[in-house]
Formats: C-alpha cells, sequence, structure tokens
C-alpha cells in the first residue's frame, strides 16, 4: 500500500468512525445517561468489534454473504430488529438516579462487540474499506493494515460522542429535557435503519 493510499484509508476510516450512525447515537445518549467512565467498556466494545468484524470480512465472509443472499438478508433483519430494540429502550429511559447516574446499565463490551456484527453502518463500512483498499499483491497484509488503521482511529473518534453526551449531563438533568434528549435520540437511532431499507 502507497502512502497516499494509506493517508486515504486513514481519512476514510475517521470520517465513517465519527459520522452519525448506530454506534455514535447509542455513545451520544451512554455519556448523557451514565457518564464518560461507565461508558468506556462499549467504546472498546465498538473498537473490537468492528475490528473482528474487518477481519471477518477481508478474509473472506464477505464473499460468503454474496453466495447465500439468504444469510445476508436474515441479518439485516435481525440487525435492524435488535436495534429498534435499542431504540425504545434509550427513548423510553427516563431520570437520573443519585448523583447524576442513571438507573439503568450501559452497553457492555460484549453487547457493544456483538452489535457490530448486526449493525448495519458497521457492515458497509468493513465492505467498502475492504473493497477499496485491500491490494491483489498483499491481500493477507493488505487487510490487516486496513484493520489497524481502523483500530487506531475506531476508539478516539467515537469516543467524542460520548465526551459530547458526558458535556451535555448538566444541561440534559433536567428530567423534561432527559425524556426529550432521550427520545429524539432513540428515533435518530432508528431512522439510521432508513439506508438498508432501500
Amino acid at each position: 500500500m502507497t502512502y497516499d493510499a494509506f493517508l486515504a484509508l486513514l481519512v476514510y476510516a475517521f470520517v465513517t468512525s465519527i459520522t452519525p450512525g448506530p454506534n455514535n447515537f447509542m455513545l451520544l445518549a451512554s455519556g448523557v445517561n451514565f457518564g464518560f467512565v461507565r461508558t468506556i467498556p462499549h467504546m472498546l466494545g465498538i473498537g473490537f468489534g468492528f475490528l473482528s468484524l474487518l477481519l471477518g470480512v477481508g478474509f473472506g465472509l464477505g464473499a460468503v454473504l454474496t453466495a447465500f443472499p439468504a444469510l445476508h438478508l436474515v441479518l439485516k433483519i435481525a440487525g435492524g430488529a435488535y436495534l429498534l430494540y435499542l431504540a425504545w429502550r434509550i427513548a423510553m429511559s427516563r431520570s437520573l438516579g443519585k448523583d447524576g447516574e442513571s438507573k439503568g446499565q450501559p452497553m457492555t463490551f460484549l453487547e457493544a462487540s456483538a452489535f457490530q456484527w448486526i449493525n448495519p453502518k458497521a457492515w458497509v463500512m468493513a465492505v467498502t474499506a475492504m473493497a477499496l483498499y485491500t491490494s491483489t499483491e498483499a491481500p493477507f497484509l493488505s487487510v490487516l493494515i486496513i484493520s489497524g488503521a481502523f483500530a487506531v482511529v475506531n476508539v478516539p473518534s467515537v469516543s467524542c460522542w460520548a465526551g459530547f453526551g458526558m458535556a451535555l449531563r448538566g444541561f440534559l438533568a433536567d428530567p423534561v429535557r432527559l425524556k426529550w434528549f432521550n427520545i429524539a435520540m432513540g428515533v435518530l437511532l432508528a431512522a439510521t435503519l432508513w439506508p438498508m431499507l432501500k
């Protein structure tokens, strides 16, 4: 991979990691409802889960889904249903407990990791990255470079959303504001399914 191609890959990884999508909307809501520290397992789970998805796609899983469209459809339906469930949970979250801590539980490392495998945006990012940046001369090495680039960029990028949520905690300590914020986050999360329905 040339230096220019690697820089383009880093830009692609940054832009796709930091722009709105299911993970980032959930992290924003988690930062508000649980704080930054309690959201760290969620952020690390996203990084690990997406890394494993990239490696899976790079080493042949994408070809399996192309060969078996029914499996791809099942994955889309399961992912969509789970995303709607998460959107409902966020939208129904209503109050912070004592000391600003939410009464609920943030997403765990394993839940966030597993979610990457049914996250429509994560699949688009992984398949596109592998299609654009994998080299036919060194496919194994290029898959590792692509995965490494995302590993370096992804967690700091998504952490910005949890940090922004943390910054909003004071403003959203008012139960009415928190209620409408969580409803808005739930609706935005559900709306991320729109591209998948086309």
